[in-house]
């Protein structure tokens, strides 16, 4: 079972979503107390590639994805109730076959 939390106190919520791919995932970004950052998003099937500027950990909260690490050399399926860490200034590859996505990553800096 997640660890995932299903509702954050004292959250200040950004209004304005982060589209990437023309919506094929949109996020919002989590402020909480302690000057901890998160975002809450969807993925829609396709496949994405992103990079990240610092560690980062995205938990499963709803569906499944398929993810390859930048330097890794197989694909690894995640399904809600997991999660897989990104190292800082990396990159990884995240496919979601059908269905939606729902995330949360935390930024592990």
């Amino acid at each position: 079972m997640s660890t995932a939390p299903i509702q954050f106190h004292g959250a200040t919520v950004v209004a304005k979503a982060n589209v990437y791919f023309d919506g094929g995932v949109v996020s919002h970004t989590v402020l909480l107390p302690g000057e901890v950052k998160k975002t809450l998003g969807l993925i829609r099937p396709g496949t994405y590639y992103f990079t990240t500027g610092a560690p980062e950990r995205m938990e499963i909260i709803a569906g499944d994805c398929i993810v390859k690490l930048d330097g890794t050399a197989n694909d690894v399926t995640y399904a809600s109730g997991t999660h897989f860490d990104v190292p800082g200034k990396s990159g990884f590859h995240i496919t979601v076959k059908a269905g939606l996505c729902e995330y949360i990553c935390s930024f592990l800096s």
